[in-house]
């Protein structure tokens, strides 16, 4: 099988997880089943989507298509921003369940901690979560943009450590407090936005390394990120991109181009997404 080349990470839960993945945010529903299909081609057993993306329908035809026995796939999604009250959010997953076509998912996330609504309480929607683990429907559960705060607030609260933090990092904001808040837990990472919406393909240090292993600067990239630990899935509809990211297996960055990627880091100001903070968005 193609993705035998791709390593796992036990999550603290002693499941694995393929540390390279597909994500498909901003994949158009409509888009959706084929671009999965692809990727499937290509040799991703990992998907990641959310209820935000309003495309789990799409993924679960392309699960359904691929003939992929279940075990060898990985599906995660996220609990929308509108859906964190508690029966909210046991209606919201028994929906990503029903569109996805499976009675089990792998991973379930909450997609944003939301802060300054729901009168700060993320607390119960993460109690909620667990039940999913409790009744058998969710393998793992984690959580998505979740600062150091936010972490310790639900650790210390419910005894429940996420498997997860999906947070942005890439070279130019490498989140390093998230990133060791959520390490210091025993929460592995993972990084969404991991070549900065592309940013990093013009970037002279980056080339520079690549033009010495044969490979793009978003191979190196991903493969910095593989390094490090974090967990990745880079997203494109084009299938000789998805091909030149799964590509990241045949070479290893020395100690030293590690730490020059990571020098790029800016802090806040090379920040992409939201900040978690004060991110308030809740879809119409």
């Amino acid at each position: 099988m193609p993705s035998m080349s791709v390593p796992t990470i036990t999550l603290n839960n002693q499941t694995t997880i393929p540390q390279l993945g597909f994500g498909v945010f901003q994949v158009p529903p409509e888009e959706t089943a084929a671009t999965v299909s692809k990727a499937f081609e290509v040799g991703y057993r990992h998907i990641d989507t959310a209820e935000m993306y309003q495309n789990e329908k799409g993924v679960g035809e392309a699960i359904a298509a691929s003939g992929i026995a279940r075990d060898e796939l990985y599906v995660t999604s996220k609990l929308n921003n509108g859906f964190h009250s508690p029966d909210d959010a046991r209606r919201a997953f028994d929906e990503t369940l029903g569109a996805l076509g499976l009675d089990r998912i792998d991973l379930f996330l909450i997609h944003w901690p939301l802060p300054t609504l729901y009168d700060g309480d993320f607390v119960s929607t993460w109690k909620t979560l667990a039940e999913f683990v409790e009744d058998g429907r969710a393998t793992s559960i984690g959580v998505s943009n979740f600062q150091p705060a936010h972490l310790d607030r639900i650790i210390s609260e419910t005894g429940v450590v996420p498997a997860v933090n999906q947070i942005e990092v890439h070279p130019y904001f490498t989140n390093e407090e998230a990133r060791a808040a959520s390490i210091r837990h025993g929460v592995e990472v993972e990084a969404w936005s991991p070549i900065a919406q592309g940013k990093v393909l013009d970037d002279e240090v980056i080339n520079k390394i690549g033009a010495d292993y044969g490979k793009t600067a978003s191979q190196v990239t991903l493969r910095w990120h593989v390094e490090r630990g974090d967990i990745v899935f880079p997203k494109s509809v084009k299938e000789e991109r998805m091909r030149e990211n799964f590509d990241i297996f045949d070479f290893t960055l020395t100690q030293d181009e590690v730490a020059g990627i990571a020098a790029l880091d800016r802090g806040e100001d090379g920040r992409n997404g939201p900040n978690p903070d004060t991110f308030d968005y809740i879809p119409d």
